[in-house]
């Protein structure tokens, strides 16, 4: 079965906790990542300082994530390992496809991301019309820029 796409490689992790200061000084303090910038949203709930580990097209990014409120939904905390990104180079072809194969995406569709990037999400439990799914893992598609696809095409 030819796929119209490739998964170039990690794009991301995504860690929750209910004290992003305290995932900093582990991820931030004694493992060297840099923080990048940080991204708030009330519709999803979070509060996250965008980190990367290693430099150029191959860093991977590592989100700090912690909930704006821990009584409401989307819980970015109720997971430790919220998610995991992959690089794609064809975002919209990826997901037109794998719907047709029966993945099972997040409600949201296709849209801008934290870091700047289009992403979309598949989702972690499948359902009788799709029932591929990420079994039990979020993982998120994010959309390649050319230098990631020219430095892992």
């Amino acid at each position: 079965m030819s796929k119209p796409f490739r998964i170039l490689g990690l794009q991301q992790i995504a860690i929750g906790g209910t004290d992003k200061q305290r995932l900093k000084r582990l991820w931030v303090d004694m493992l060297g990542l840099t923080v990048k910038s940080s991204f708030v949203s009330e519709r999803e709930n979070v509060d996250e300082d965008i980190c990367a580990l290693g430099s150029g097209p191959a860093a991977i990014e590592v989100d700090l994530m912690q909930p704006l409120d821990p009584d409401k939904k989307p819980a970015v905390h109720g997971t430790p390992l919220n998610h995991v990104g992959l690089w794609v180079d064809d975002l919209p072809q990826a997901v037109a496809w794998m719907s047709a194969q029966g993945v099972r995406f997040a409600p949201g569709g296709i849209r801008a991301g934290a870091a700047g990037h289009d992403i979309c999400f598949i989702h972690p439990k499948g359902n009788e019309e799709f029932p591929l799914c990420g079994e039990g893992v979020l993982i998120e598609l994010v959309q390649a820029p050319a230098e990631v696809i020219a430095a892992l095409g």
